[in-house]
C-alpha cells in the first residue's frame, strides 16, 4: 500500500533537498534570490546546478530540459543529456550553472503575434526558481519563462510573474497604512479545480471528430443523459478508481497536493482538486495535472478529454480558480479577520476586488475566452458571460449599512463604524454558495468559475493579479496621507460601494432576469471569444498592463493576435473535420441505407407485400441525404470565403458569424439521420456508447 508520505514530493527538488545538499552559504544565496528577485552569482548558481545534477541522476535522470509555456496554452520542452565527451573516449556527467539559468530554444514555431519576423528563430528561458524543479520519465524538468531575442514574452508564466511583483508592491502599500511593518511581502494564491471527461479508449479511435478537435462534432442525443443525477458524487466505477488512484499517487510524487477526487454532474465526467499553492506554482501544477491525466488515462485503456464542451446536451469543464492574497508573516488578506482591526483591512481589500472587477471586467472576461468555452459560458452549467460578483447576504448587508450609515439588521451595536467594535465577525462560511456566480467570495477567497478546462491559469491569474494591484495602488493615493484612517477608509468602503456595486449579484445567474438586469446596470455581455478578447488593446487596458509592468503594449496586440489566430484554426480545423466525416463516412452511410431500404421495397411490391413502412423511411432518409449534401456544400463555401480574409480580425468574425452556425446546421441534418439509420450501418460511436462505455 502506498505511504504518501514517503512519496510525497519525492521528484521535487524541494526546500527540504536544497537544505540536505546545498551548503548554507548556497542555501542561503538561493532563498534570497527567490524571495527578493535578482540572479545567482556564477559560482553560487553552478553550485545549485552540480547539486540538482546529481539529485537528478540519483532519481534516474539521463536529461535535462528546460519546461516553459508558450501561447500556445501547453508546455513545451528540448532534453539535453548531462553528458560531455572526455579525449579518450568517455563521458563526463555536466552540468553548469549557466545550463540551469539560461537555455535557447528555437522560438520560430510558437506563436507569437508578430513580435518577431518569421526568420527570426532565436528564443529565450530563464529559470524561474520560485518553482521548483522535479524529475519526470528520466528528465529533470525546471520550470522557465520565455521570452524573445528582444526582450519581449512569447510565454504564459512571463507576464504571471510580473503581476504577481506588482499585486505584492500595492498590497504592501496597503498594509503599510494599517501599521504592519512585518510583512515584506504578498503572494497571490489559487487552488484551481479540474473536471475532466473518461471515455474508453476504444470508442474514441472511432471518432474522428475527439482525434483531430478534442469534441463532438456530431451526435444524436443519448436516451439517457444527466437528468437523472445519479453520477454526481456517486459511488467510482473500479476502471475510473484505479484510473484516480495512480492519478494521484503520480501528483504526489511531483509535490501536487491532489486531495479530492469525485464524479461530476455529467456521464463520464469527474473533477480532481488540489489544496491552494502560490500562483506560479499553482500553474504550473495544473499543466502537469492536464498532461499527467492524459499519460495516466491511456495506461487504463482511457482517454481523458479536457475540451469545455465535448458533448453536446450534457454539462461541460471548467476549472473553479480559488485566489486569494496573503502576506508573508501569514495574514490572508482576503479572510475577514476576528478583530475589528483586521476587518477594517479586509473591508479594504474587499472594496478593491469589488472596485477592479467592476472597474475592468471586460478585461477579466477575456482572460477565460476560447472557442471551448464559448459553447459553455451561460449554457445553464457555468457562470453566464456576464461578470458579477457573488458577496452573499451578509458582506452585502455590511457593505450597505457602511454605505447608508444605517443600522444592521443583524447587529444590536447600530451603525457600523470602520475599526469600531460594532463591526462584527464575519465567519467563514457566512452564506450559501453561489455556483451561478461567475466571481463568488467563499469565505476567504474568490471563486473564478468561467475559466475553461483545457486553459493555462495564468492568464486569468495574471489579469486579477493586475486589475487588484492597479486598484489597490488607487486606493493607496486616497488613503494616504489621512489624519483619521478610520474616517478615510468609512469614505472610501462608501465610495466603491456607490459606485460600483451595480457588479454585485447574489441572485440566480442563470435566469434571463438577471440578463436583462445586468443590461439595465451597464454590465457587459460579451458571449463570444472574438468580441472578447479584442478589449486587450483597448488604450484603457493598455494603459493599466503598462503601469503595472505587466504587458506592454505590443506584447498586448501579440497575446490579442494568437488568440484569433487559435480561434480561426480552431474553428477550421473543426469544420473540415466535419466535411471529411459527412463526405467520407456519414453521408455514405445515409445513402447506403436508402439504397437498402430501396431494393427491400422493390422486393417487397414485387412479391405483392406491404412496403409503405420502408418507401417512409426511405423517403425521409433520402430527403435528409439531399438536405445534408446541401448543407455540405454551405459550409464549404462559408469556409472557403472565411480562409481568403487577410485581416485576422475579420478573418475571425468569418469564422464566427458564418462557417460556425454552418457547421450547427450541418450537424442538424447529420443528426438526424443518425436517429434513423441502421445502428450496424452508422459508421461512428452513439453518443450512448461514448458516455457509458467505461464500466
Amino acid at each position: 500500500m502506498t505511504k504518501v508520505s514517503t512519496i510525497f514530493g519525492s521528484d521535487v527538488f524541494n526546500d527540504a533537498v536544497m537544505k540536505d545538499r546545498l551548503s548554507k552559504d548556497v542555501y542561503k544565496s538561493l532563498n534570497n534570490v527567490m524571495d527578493n528577485g535578482g540572479q545567482l552569482p556564477p559560482g553560487i548558481a553552478d553550485a545549485v546546478a552540480t547539486a540538482m545534477k546529481d539529485w537528478a541522476v540519483e532519481k534516474g535522470a539521463t536529461h535535462y530540459t528546460h519546461w516553459f509555456q508558450p501561447m500556445t496554452g501547453i508546455t513545451a520542452e528540448k532534453h539535453d543529456s548531462f553528458i560531455s565527451p572526455v579525449g579518450d573516449g568517455s563521458v563526463l556527467l555536466k552540468f553548469s550553472g549557466k545550463s540551469l539559468t539560461q537555455g535557447e530554444p528555437d522560438a520560430s514555431s510558437f506563436p507569437n503575434g508578430g513580435l518577431r519576423a518569421t526568420a527570426e528563430a532565436r528564443g529565450y528561458t530563464a529559470w524561474d526558481c520560485t518553482s521548483p524543479a522535479f524529475v519526470k520519465d528520466g528528465t529533470l524538468y525546471i520550470p522557465t519563462a520565455f521570452c524573445s531575442y528582444t526582450g519581449f514574452a512569447l510565454d504564459k508564466k512571463t507576464p504571471l510573474l510580473r503581476s504577481m511583483d506588482a499585486v505584492s508592491k500595492a498590497a504592501i502599500r496597503i498594509l503599510r497604512l494599517f501599521g504592519n511593518t512585518t510583512a515584506t511581502k504578498v503572494t497571490s494564491y489559487v487552488g484551481p479545480e479540474q473536471e475532466y471527461f473518461l471515455i474508453d479508449e476504444g470508442v474514441y479511435n472511432k471518432r474522428k471528430d475527439l482525434i483531430y478537435t478534442g469534441r463532438t462534432l456530431f451526435g444524436a442525443p443519448s436516451p439517457k443523459g444527466q437528468e437523472m443525477d445519479d453520477q454526481y458524487f456517486g459511488s467510482l466505477k473500479e476502471r475510473v478508481s484505479k484510473f484516480m488512484s495512480e492519478f494521484d499517487r503520480e501528483l504526489w510524487k511531483l509535490g501536487v497536493t491532489a486531495t479530492t477526487k469525485h464524479n461530476e454532474v455529467a456521464p463520464a465526467q469527474h473533477e480532481m482538486a488540489p489544496v491552494y499553492s502560490t500562483t506560479n506554482i499553482a500553474t504550473d501544477h495544473n499543466q502537469l495535472v492536464m498532461d499527467i491525466a492524459k499519460k495516466v488515462a491511456g495506461r487504463h485503456g482511457l482517454v481523458c478529454l479536457l475540451h469545455e464542451k465535448p458533448f453536446a446536451g450534457v454539462n461541460g469543464s471548467g476549472k473553479h480558480n480559488n485566489w486569494s492574497i496573503g502576506s508573508n508573516d501569514g495574514m490572508n488578506l482576503i479572510d475577514p479577520g476576528d478583530t475589528p482591526h483586521e476587518n477594517a483591512q479586509f473591508l479594504v481589500f474587499l472594496s478593491a476586488v469589488i472596485w477592479a472587477v467592476d472597474e475592468y471586467a471586460e478585461i477579466l472576461r477575456a482572460s477565460a475566452a476560447n472557442p471551448g468555452n464559448d459553447h459553455r459560458l451561460g449554457a445553464n452549467e457555468a457562470p453566464p458571460a456576464i461578470i458579477s460578483i457573488f458577496l452573499g447576504d451578509l458582506l452585502t448587508e455590511v457593505m450597505e449599512s457602511i454605505s447608508s450609515g444605517t443600522p444592521m439588521g443583524s447587529t444590536d451595536s447600530g451603525v457600523i463604524k470602520i475599526g469600531a467594535s460594532t463591526l462584527p465577525h464575519l465567519p467563514k462560511d457566512n452564506t450559501d454558495r453561489n455556483r451561478t456566480s461567475p466571481f463568488a467570495f467563499t469565505g476567504n477567497k474568490f471563486e473564478f468559475r468561467m475559466v475553461g478546462s483545457s486553459q493555462s491559469i495564468s492568464g486569468p491569474n495574471f489579469v486579477i493579479n493586475t486589475i487588484v494591484a492597479d486598484i489597490l495602488e488607487k486606493i493607496g493615493d486616497k488613503l494616504e496621507g489621512a489624519k483619521d484612517l478610520d474616517a478615510a477608509v468609512q469614505a472610501l468602503v462608501k465610495e466603491v460601494w456607490k459606485d460600483h456595486k451595480k457588479v454585485v449579484f447574489n441572485g440566480n445567474g442563470y435566469s434571463e432576469e438577471w440578463v436583462k438586469e445586468a443590461a439595465k446596470r451597464g454590465l457587459p455581455n460579451i458571449n463570444n471569444t472574438v468580441d472578447s478578447v479584442q478589449v486587450l488593446t483597448d488604450k484603457k487596458n493598455v494603459d493599466l498592463f503598462e503601469r503595472q509592468g505587466v504587458l506592454n503594449a505590443a506584447e498586448l496586440h501579440a497575446r490579442e493576435e494568437v488568440v484569433l489566430e487559435h480561434y480561426i484554426n480552431t474553428i477550421n480545423i473543426e469544420a473540415l473535420t466535419m466535411l471529411e466525416m459527412t463526405n467520407r463516412d456519414l453521408l455514405p452511410a445515409g445513402m447506403k441505407y436508402t439504397a437498402e431500404l430501396a431494393e427491400t421495397a422493390a422486393s417487397l411490391k414485387s412479391l405483392g407485400a406491404e412496403a409503405s413502412a420502408q418507401i417512409e423511411i426511405l423517403k425521409e432518409m433520402s430527403a435528409l441525404c439531399a438536405v445534408t449534401k446541401a448543407n455540405v456544400k454551405a459550409l464549404q463555401d462559408a469556409v472557403d470565403n472565411a480562409a481568403a480574409c487577410e485581416d485576422v480580425k475579420v478573418c475571425a468574425a468569418a469564422y464566427r458569424d458564418k462557417v460556425f452556425p454552418a457547421m450547427g446546421t450541418l450537424r442538424e441534418s447529420v443528426d438526424k439521420m443518425e436517429v434513423i439509420c441502421d445502428r450496424s450501418l452508422w459508421p461512428i460511436p452513439s453518443y450512448g456508447e461514448l458516455l457509458f462505455s467505461v464500466k
